[in-house]
């Protein structure tokens, strides 16, 4: 895709600024107030759980820690709650790093898991809106809203956090930040250093819902109706 006529519009915008087009020698200001760093400043990734763990209630999700050990208990206790039979997750190889496919192979006459795969196109999404119960790693995790990030690839579509009836959110404790602030930081340096940054990125706070008709706020709208964050240590 060519953009056009950008110099002349450029050109035009600058002269009606009252002065010369700069070229060169923009750099980024360095402000002398900065607010939005100092928010839960300095707190550790423990620090930050317990932040996480009392906007959950705020947000009407569920909230569960575990280490990597406990991880297939606790999933299976969230997955036997939320009724789920017909599971769909993304292909990420820290479903085998976290012994999550161990647990879904010992549990295969039980669950149906469905893995996002490329190949079969529009048929993920088919699947994701029939399924039970849609699970993702979390990428970044955002203590202050308790926001949930999912980098949206070939291999994890956005259907899957979407579409299903219920959520679940798998997050490692490394992945915790404070805010927005430095979820986006942490975007634009993977991008500033030359790495694979999808085009696509999924900011998910909770289960769906809306506070659209007299501010009256309802859960389970036109997404998931339930939600659980499971924190690993």
């Amino acid at each position: 895709m060519s953009i056009q006529n950008r110099e002349a519009f450029l050109d035009k915008l600058a002269s009606r600024l009252g002065r010369e087009r700069r070229t060169a020698g923009v750099e980024r200001p360095q402000w002398s107030v900065t607010p939005q760093d100092e928010v839960f400043k300095g707190m550790s990734q423990d620090e930050l759980v317990e932040v996480l763990e009392k906007h959950c209630k705020v947000i009407h999700t569920d909230f569960k820690r575990t280490d990597r050990d406990g991880l297939a208990k606790v999933l299976n206790e969230t997955l036997e709650a939320y009724e789920g039979k017909l599971i769909i997750t993304s292909k990420d190889a820290r479903y085998q790093e976290y012994g999550v496919n161990e647990f879904f192979e010992e549990q295969k006459d039980q669950l149906d898991v469905h893995v996002w795969e490329a190949a079969l196109g529009k048929e993920n999404q088919k699947i994701a809106e029939r399924a039970d119960v849609g699970i993702v790693f979390s990428d970044i995790t955002l203590a202050e809203s308790g926001t949930v990030t999912s980098f949206n690839t070939k291999d994890n579509g956005r259907s899957i956090s979407l579409l299903p009836r219920t959520f679940i959110a798998i997050i490692p404790k490394s992945t915790l930040v404070p805010r927005m602030t430095q979820a986006a930081r942490h975007i634009h340096q993977a991008q500033a250093n030359g790495e694979d940054v999808p085009s696509y990125v999924s900011f998910i706070t909770g289960p769906s819902n809306s506070a659209d008709i007299e501010m009256n706020l309802i859960v389970g709208v036109h997404g998931p109706v339930k939600a659980t964050y499971i924190v690993v240590d």
